[in-house]
């Protein structure tokens, strides 16, 4: 008697990427069930067998995205020579990222779920978190220019996080909208004009 075929494997880090794709061009709520079960590959009975719920997919493709996305804009902060610099390097390529043309524009992070039915829950607290610790990236950066001595101590390192934060996520929105890569550089040129008049400060 022949031998029953094997079942055919199941990739989920394959499935799980393109679920990310999917969330990431249309947030959580504008991603349907069938727009998911056919980015991956699999029906809906494999999706709650394998990720639980369409919540708990979310989340882990949040997860995914922060570990593969992103990476060299995380790199040019941190490995700039100067807190200038790095914050300029670190919008600079935003603004690359943001504007390729073979995948989704914009942050999944910034725009992943912005609506009012999305305000609470785990979800909003999972994005909510991960724009904070990008927050807190550059708040660890400028504050250690003021160690290093390059800023000075009377500068607003946690004003100035939250201020460069707030231009990623404005480049992100623009992004989405369809500006494009020389659209989103004007708008680093005018965010690091402010530069200058944050770090020119006579306090001690």
């Amino acid at each position: 008697m022949p031998k029953r075929g094997r079942p055919r494997t199941f990739d989920r880090t394959a499935a799980l990427r393109r679920a990310m794709e999917v969330f990431w061009a249309k947030g959580y709520e504008g991603a349907s069930m069938s727009d998911l079960t056919a980015a991956m590959g699999i029906n809906s009975p494999s999706l709650y067998a394998a990720f639980g719920s369409k919540q708990a997919l979310f989340l882990e493709a949040t997860e995914f995205y922060t570990q593969v996305e992103g990476t060299d804009i995380r790199s040019a902060l941190e490995k700039a020579p100067t807190a200038r610099q790095a914050i300029e390097r670190f919008l600079r390529q935003t603004a690359k990222d943001y504007s390729q043309a073979d995948r989704p524009q914009g942050c999944l992070i910034a725009l992943g779920a912005l609506h009012q039915d999305s305000s609470r829950g785990p979800i909003c607290d999972d994005l909510r978190r991960r724009r904070a610790e990008n927050r807190e990236a550059l708040l660890r950066r400028l504050e250690r220019g003021v160690a290093e001595g390059e800023l000075a101590r009377g500068f607003d390192c946690r004003t100035a996080a939250t201020f460069y934060a707030t231009v990623q996520h404005g480049m992100s929105i623009q992004a989405r909208d369809g500006a494009s890569r020389a659209a989103l550089l004007a708008t680093v040129t005018g965010a690091m004009a402010a530069w200058k008049a944050m770090a020119d400060t006579d306090a001690a």
